[in-house]
């Protein structure tokens, strides 16, 4: 494993047995590289799909049809030189979860602790 994970839990507690502020923040950084190269062989996996997707969905409509779409696109199979258009949905929906799995990676922000004392006011208050 790299040398930034071996760490001994004697090296990253401070006396009294908890992390220190600087570790917190190693260990979040840590974590937000590996969200960000697990969602880089996400999308280079979800991109693999959609290319195979799509080669099958030519094949197949160049045969049902008869040809290449030179009368457009239509819901209805068979129809000479009309190509069906059922790939847009799969493709949207892989191209939706990728959109909401980056947004998660990239727009991730670890909660800070003004935060966390703005919720503790907020809910002492309350009471």
């Amino acid at each position: 494993m790299p040398e930034i994970l071996e760490k001994t839990p004697s090296e990253t507690e401070t006396e009294a047995g908890r992390p220190t502020e600087d570790d917190r923040r190693r260990q979040e950084a840590i974590k937000q590289i590996e969200r960000r190269r697990h969602f880089r062989v996400e999308l280079a996996a979800s991109a693999l799909a959609i290319v195979l997707l799509v080669v099958i969905w030519a094949t197949s409509e160049y045969h049902n049809a008869g040809g290449w779409p030179t009368h457009g696109f239509s819901q209805s199979s068979g129809i000479h030189d009309v190509w069906n258009y059922w790939i847009v949905y799969p493709v949207v929906g892989i191209l939706l979860i990728l959109g909401a799995r980056a947004w998660f990676v990239y727009g991730h922000r670890p909660i800070s602790e003004s935060e966390i004392q703005r919720e503790v006011e907020r809910q002492t208050q309350r009471r």
